[in-house]
């Protein structure tokens, strides 16, 4: 099965988001700001919105 370049971007950004997103909670990346959480969280949508998109056009 062959992925699309925007289904493996969302991919990574998804997977990225949550690994930031678990080291954050157990404090071993606490100097983070939340603003940075904030917008990977916002590219992931992003990203999967687009993704979305990509798969319901047709392509001849």
């Amino acid at each position: 099965m062959k992925l699309r370049p925007t289904t493996i971007v969302f991919l990574i950004a998804l997977s990225s988001t949550l690994i930031v997103w678990v080291l954050r909670g157990i404090k071993l990346l606490s100097f983070m700001p939340g603003a940075v959480l904030w917008i990977l969280i916002l590219f992931s949508v992003i990203t999967g919105i687009l993704a979305g998109i990509d798969r319901t056009r047709r392509r001849y």
